[in-house]
């Protein structure tokens, strides 16, 4: 099943819920600020290189599109990675691979040049950080998991809301080939955060017998199918309908700084004794709500319905990034969560390299972002139905079974005492008063015995 890492601590040490673990919250917070808002901060140079380039809107789609694929499609490569040589080695090599991907990116002179360097190494690279950081998030918290998991997917907007007018800055200032450059360089602070890790455990396939696993990894296939799909293409919208580069790029703020607040509060609430048990059902409502962002923001034709579906769906994007590794946990357990997620990662890895260019393709045959928009909503919409039903046919029944032999012969023994009359406890008694007045006696003394000393 592959090769098992020797870790610092038995597997079944308590998790600490803080201490070290809010270093590695920061860290966790950083990576993922970079691994998700980056593929999306990179479509404020598309303009610029739709011009250089001389492409349409699916070629330069690629970039973003192939950036997610290498996130998703080397998970099983992260963990037997990080099993071999541990999560520091992995990482730092990740934030060198990524920052060397956007460095050797700024010197390219063709769209297919970029496709590998900003592409491909830098996404590899993102990848290489990204999934070892949330194995050490979710090892080193379990009564605070939830709001841990929000507070790390934070980094996502914040980090959206700070590279989008940043890019756009850059490229104003320098040129899409300076910005590169730049940002390149800010990629090497990947290294930072992977110097604060330390060894996980093994690949594990066994998941896949498990039902619920199998429906999450279905819903959430489909759900990146549609998912990243708008945020690639707002800004180029607004630019489209006229409004200035500048104006356009804040799209993508106002984005964030709602999924600012949107992610921790749902971890917040994701962890109440009520909701925790339920939490599947609240990340199903939070695709459907994604969904039906985006069919409502089809109808946009001003910068104001922009704004207000960049609101919507930044709420609905913030609440899937806080809930869905948090579900994943609670459908697998902590023991698998590291091979799992790999696994589930490979799995959406094909959904999210089809998604965005088809997006684009669509968009260069009939130059209305409303269809964009509409196909990307279904797709959501579907997911969640997915993840709604599987569960309630599927995983909530599993969840009533006795999980061991051991567990239901207790249950059995409890019914049995449960189900006992007056009658029955009024024989046992006389029957143990008898065996005490029948105990034989030694020098005035009551012999001891195994079943009669204490």
């Amino acid at each position: 099943m592959g090769a098992v890492v020797v870790d610092d601590a038995p597997s079944g040490v308590k998790a600490p819920d803080g201490g070290w673990g809010w270093a590695i919250l920061f860290g966790g917070f950083v990576i993922t600020g970079f691994s998700y808002a980056f593929p999306k901060a990179v479509s404020v140079f598309f303009k610029e290189l739709i011009r250089e380039f001389g492409v349409g809107y699916s070629d330069t789609a690629w970039i973003s599109s192939i950036l997610l694929a290498m996130l998703y499609g080397t998970g099983p490569l992260c963990s037997v990675c990080v099993n071999w040589f541990g999560c520091r080695p992995v990482m730092l090599v990740g934030g060198l691979f990524a920052s060397l991907g956007m460095v050797t990116a700024s010197f390219c002179t063709s769209i297919l040049q970029l496709y590998l360097t900003a592409g491909v190494i830098t996404g590899l690279g993102l990848a290489l950080n990204f999934q070892p950081s949330l194995i050490m998030l979710n090892r080193y918290f379990d009564k605070r998991r939830p709001l841990a998991n929000g507070l790390a997917a934070a980094g996502s907007p914040v980090f959206l809301c700070t590279l989008s007018p940043l890019g756009q800055i850059l490229q104003h200032e320098y040129g899409w080939r300076g910005g590169f450059l730049i940002l390149g360089g800010m990629l090497l602070n990947c290294c930072v955060c992977g110097a604060l890790m330390r060894p996980l455990e093994l690949l594990d396939f066994s998941v896949f017998k498990d039902g619920g696993f199998l429906v999450y990894t279905v819903a959430a296939s489909i759900m990146v199918l549609g998912l990243f799909v708008p945020p690639v293409f707002v800004v180029s919208y607004a630019k489209d309908l006229g409004y200035p580069d500048t104006k356009s790029a804040f799209l993508l703020s106002i984005l964030g700084f709602v999924d600012i607040f949107a992610r921790p509060i749902c971890g917040v609430v994701a962890g109440l004794k009520w909701v925790r048990p339920r939490c599947v059902y609240l990340f199903s409502f939070a695709m459907l709500f994604n969904g039906i962002a985006d069919l409502i923001g089809s109808m946009s034709i001003n910068y104001g319905g922009l704004a207000a579906f960049c609101i919507f769906f930044g709420i609905s994007y913030g609440m899937v990034g806080a809930l869905q590794f948090e579900v994943l946990m609670a459908i697998v357990g902590t023991q698998k969560f590291s091979s799992a997620i790999g696994l589930v990662l490979l799995a959406e890895a094909v959904a999210v390299l089809v998604g965005p260019p088809s997006a684009g393709k669509l968009l260069d045959a009939t130059g209305r972002y409303m269809f964009v928009f509409i196909i990307a909503g279904v797709e959501v919409v579907c997911s969640a139905l997915v993840l709604a039903l599987g569960n309630f046919f599927c995983v909530k029944k599993k969840s009533e079974e006795p999980q061991t032999k051991e567990e239901a012969a207790e249950r059995e023994e409890l019914n049995k005492s449960e189900d006992k009359t007056p009658e029955d406890a009024k024989v046992d008694s006389i029957e143990v008063e008898q065996f005490l007045k029948d105990e034989p006696e030694k020098n005035g003394e009551v012999v001891t015995n195994p079943e009669t000393c204490v």
